[in-house]
């Protein structure tokens, strides 16, 4: 999160200084003017800006999603590259334009004293609006290249606090910074972050269709450097830069970056401040000093504005009338609402909205009369259950089963709508009652090419093979852990407590290795392996049993008297468990949920030492269960490779590179415990697990049990 908020923060205080400084010149030389009546007019045009700003970022966040995978991928590289065109302008900008800034403003402001209010209105706005746009295009690339919003918009949101702070200081002098060297300094970082901005945008681009070469990698790291490591998470999310590259995002990067820092930093060379001298203050009134300072020892020159008209003394205003006050809130009031309703109206409009609502009778007698081959796109069914059974249906190709889109117990006289995005291919509807038989509707082809998504089913006899080699591998790690347990039994009675410790982790890690078993488990798994969490009198209640009671008493000094009859009460239930597995009921389906779970649960309670008693053997206990996953995605392989080819590949190498940031830990017999474990080994450990569980999620998806099957 925080290595995303670095270039959001300096874009925000950046452009937050900018359009602060322009806000308190505005405001400096109204009040030097004797104009502060016309001060409501300024805050009109900025929160108009304001305003234009955050609908512009909602108009950007919810048009592209609802664009495909692809649409998105080319919208958002575009817009990366015209953030990075953005940014380059507005870093040569501001380097040329620091030092006279104030002078400029102070002009305009002059000019539209003399005019209507909706000319200062306008000013303010400008002034400010180009700065807000800029600030959401950014801050909206930069969300998206992170692909999560909290880094950067808390990043922007520390650099627009402190920009205000820097303005309310230079406001009233208590606060002198020069500015030419802050923007010349923050510019060339931004130059830096902007050319891998255009790298990321490139590689969209490029995953878009929009241009080539997305599969010829310049750079290819991912087999040595770990993505999931604090410098390579820090250099993507700073500076843009992946373990892997095409040499089209090498060689925009390098080319950007070689082209703009040269003319920038000749440039700033070539910026060299020429003093201006001072010119005498009016015997009459003493200047007000500009909020700005200069990048010239010597101050730039005050400047003071004088209303038409003799100098006269000040005159208490007169009370507003109440529908005076109300009139004056309404200008305000329309220039916040505006924007927001014309981004509404924009996002409404954008949204592609699904079309093609044909009416789908699904029945155990009539199953998608009258179906004809609907258009290619995004198309809704409405599915109406006309019979007396709730009923499943699926959108399937006829001649694979895949299924393109499902809904589950439609009830009888009920409608529901089906949302597909329909490609070329061969579609039929299949229409499965409670109590009956599926029937299928008659197929009709739609020209084009395929489109990605369709999930080949599973059935319960597809699971039926892998379940049954999994029962006998939980069957045989049921048989160690009676013969580990009754071991660790003997040594406590005999009073070797420290080969007892030994002996419990052997036991321990056997039973971890049985995870996908554990909902089939039913009580054995709380009398086994439960936490004293929840019971009333905690690690001492007569309730808290199994292998945690046991390393509770191991490690904290506890007698082998006092651990007899839990070693003896582990070593029972173990054989009654190895006993009843046999007879329990095992569901095919949780097979693949536990592909998932085994690795989720570890990353919530071993990796953070949760359910740790004293013994430090989390990471001991993660590495069993990673055994246990790779064991169970062994009996599902066939299935999987089916159906996603491209999945194990990832898993597997998931697997082997976490398994050797576990081994790492695991020195002379002992293994760290996870609170003692460096920043960086914890984060590689997590960010391993983390990525595991990502390109695990989808396969309780995959093999989900379907009647269409």
């Amino acid at each position: 999160m925080w290595d995303d908020a670095f270039p959001s923060f300096l874009i925000g205080l950046r452009e937050g200084l900018e359009a602060g400084l322009i806000v308190s010149v505005l405001v400096a030389t109204l009040v030097r003017a004797g104009a502060k009546s016309r001060l409501p007019q300024v805050w009109t045009g900025v929160l108009a800006a304001i305003a234009l700003s955050l609908s512009f970022g909602a108009v950007l966040t919810f048009t592209a999603a609802s664009l495909s995978t692809t649409a998105q991928e080319a919208f958002g590289g575009m817009l990366s590259v015209v953030a990075v065109a953005f940014v380059t302008a507005m870093v040569f900008w501001m380097r040329r334009s620091a030092r006279s800034l104030a002078g400029e403003i102070k002009e305009k402001v002059t000019e539209a004293l003399t005019m209507g209010a909706g000319v200062l209105v306008l000013t303010s706005f400008l002034a400010v609006g180009r700065e807000g746009l800029e600030t959401a295009l950014f801050l909206w690339t930069t969300a998206r290249a992170a692909d999560e919003s909290a880094g950067p918009l808390t990043g922007a949101g520390v650099g627009l606090v402190l920009a205000a702070v820097l303005c309310w200081g230079l406001y009233r002098r208590v606060l002198s910074i020069d500015l030419t060297r802050f923007f010349t300094a923050t510019g060339a970082v931004l130059v830096v972050i902007a050319a891998g901005v255009l790298g990321y945008g490139l590689r969209d681009l490029q995953e878009g269709g929009v241009l080539p070469g997305g599969t010829s990698y310049a750079v290819d790291l991912s087999g040595s450097v770990d993505a999931g490591s604090w410098y390579s998470t820090l250099l993507q999310g700073v500076l843009n830069l992946t373990p892997t590259m095409t040499w089209l995002q090498v060689a925009g990067y390098v080319g950007y970056l070689g082209v703009v820092m040269t003319l920038f930093v000749r440039g700033a060379r070539g910026a060299t401040p020429t003093p201006t001298p001072s010119p005498s203050p009016s015997p009459t009134r003493t200047p007000i000093p500009t909020p700005v300072t200069s990048a010239s020892s010597t101050p730039p020159p005050s400047t003071s504005v004088t209303p038409p008209g003799p100098a006269k003394a000040p005159t208490p205003q007169p009370t507003l009338a109440p529908s005076r006050r109300r009139s004056a809130w309404l200008l305000p009031v329309a220039v916040v609402a505006v924007p927001a309703l014309l981004a509404g109206l924009v996002v409404a409009l954008a949204r592609p909205k699904p079309a093609g609502g044909e009416t789908v009778a699904v029945s155990a007698k009539d199953c998608g009369q009258g179906f004809t081959a609907p258009e290619r796109g995004r198309r809704t069914f409405q599915m109406r259950n006309t019979g007396d059974q709730t009923a499943e249906v699926y959108l399937i190709d006829p001649a694979t089963n895949a299924v393109y889109g499902e809904i589950e117990g439609l009830a009888p006289g009920t409608t529901r709508d089906l949302v597909v995005t329909v490609a070329g291919g061969t579609y039929a509807w299949r229409c499965v009652p409670t109590d009956g038989k599926a029937v299928t509707s008659k197929a009709v082809r739609v020209g084009g090419a395929a489109g990605a998504g369709a999930v080949v089913p599973v059935s319960e006899e597809d699971l039926a093979g892998p379940l049954r080699v999994y029962k006998a591998y939980v069957n045989r790690g049921l048989a160690t852990l009676v013969t580990e347990t009754r071991k660790l039994g003997e040594d406590i009675r005999a009073g070797h407590l420290d080969t007892a410790r030994a002996d419990w982790l052997t036991a321990h890690r056997t039973y971890a290795s049985l995870g996908a078993a554990y909902g089939t488990f039913d009580d054995f798994d709380r009398k086994i392996n439960g936490r004293p969490d929840g019971l009333p009198d905690g690690v001492h209640d007569k309730d808290f049993t199994g292998f945690q009671r046991i390393e509770y008493g191991l490690w904290h000094g506890q007698s082998a008297d006092e651990l007899k009859g839990p070693a003896r009460q582990l070593a029972a239930d173990s054989a009654g468990l190895r006993k009843a597995f046999p007879h329990q009921d095992f569901d095919a389906s949780d097979l693949p949920l536990r592909a998932h779970e085994i690795m989720e649960n570890t990353l919530q309670f071993e990796l953070t030492g949760d359910t740790d008693q004293g013994s430090g053997t989390g990471l001991a206990t993660a590495d069993a269960n990673l055994a246990g996953t790779r064991e169970l995605l062994t009996v599902l392989r066939p299935l999987l490779t089916n159906r996603a080819p491209h999945l194990l590949p990832a898993v597997d190498a998931d697997i082997a590179r976490l398994w050797t940031l576990l081994d790492a830990e695991h020195r002379d017999g002992r293994w760290t415990p996870v609170d003692r474990l460096g920043r960086t080994a914890k984060a590689r450990i997590d960010g391993a697990t983390g990525q595991l569980l990502e390109d695990l999620s989808p396969v309780p998806d995959l093999l989900e049990i379907r009647k269409s099957a």
